[in-house]
């Protein structure tokens, strides 16, 4: 019998954290869909993170949506969604940054990439939503991010302030503006004012 005892433990404590590595996944999955579109959320492809800060994929998705849950190795919150067209350019600096590229790096690189037609840069038009906040945190009893607040990008590769009639800078709390005109980076900033 106490040959048993010390096996039943060892059981149980495995049993537990499987059990706590599930509901974390669980809880990414649902923190993660709180950033995209309502009728987007059911099919929408989730990435997250392992134990371990590494990224991985928690569910396949079934339309063109894909959603990344809060990476526990980055300071603040953030969980986006974006189109699958996107997906290129978004893996691309994921996998420079795993090779060790700093944000300049990574930004020079793809730059040369998209310009060079090799990397495919998110459709006009596809948008980056961003939910976000330095101190804001997923609270599991209500499914409900706290203290957060949304931010979208609009990808527009090359528009100018000429050709959108946007201004380079939000004439107020919650206007769109255009950021990095003229570049393959061009998109629409759209920031609401904070807690909405």
């Amino acid at each position: 019998m106490k040959i048993f005892q010390p096996l039943f433990i060892a059981l149980m404590v495995l049993v537990c954290a499987s059990c706590k590595a599930q509901n974390n996944y669980e809880d990414q999955i649902k923190m993660a869909l709180l950033a995209a579109p309502v009728e987007a959320r059911e099919g929408a492809h989730v990435y997250g993170f392992d134990k371990d800060g590494k990224f991985i994929t928690l569910r396949e998705g079934t339309n063109d949506f894909i959603v990344r849950s809060d990476d526990p190795n980055q300071e603040g919150f953030e969980v986006v969604c974006y189109k699958k067209d996107a997906e290129p350019f978004f893996a691309r600096g994921r996998e420079l940054k795993a090779n060790g590229k700093g944000r300049a790096e990574v930004l020079t690189i793809r730059e040369e990439e998209a310009e060079a037609g090799t990397l495919k840069m998110p459709d006009f038009g596809s948008t980056l939503h961003i939910y976000y906040g330095k101190d804001a945190k997923y609270n599991p009893e209500t499914g409900e991010i706290e203290g957060a607040s949304y931010r979208y990008v609009i990808y527009t590769p090359k528009a100018t302030q000429e050709s959108t009639g946007l201004p380079l800078r939000p004439n107020g709390p919650g206007h769109p503006w255009l950021m990095f005109p003229g570049t393959h980076r061009a998109h629409i900033m759209i920031t609401p004012p904070e807690g909405k």
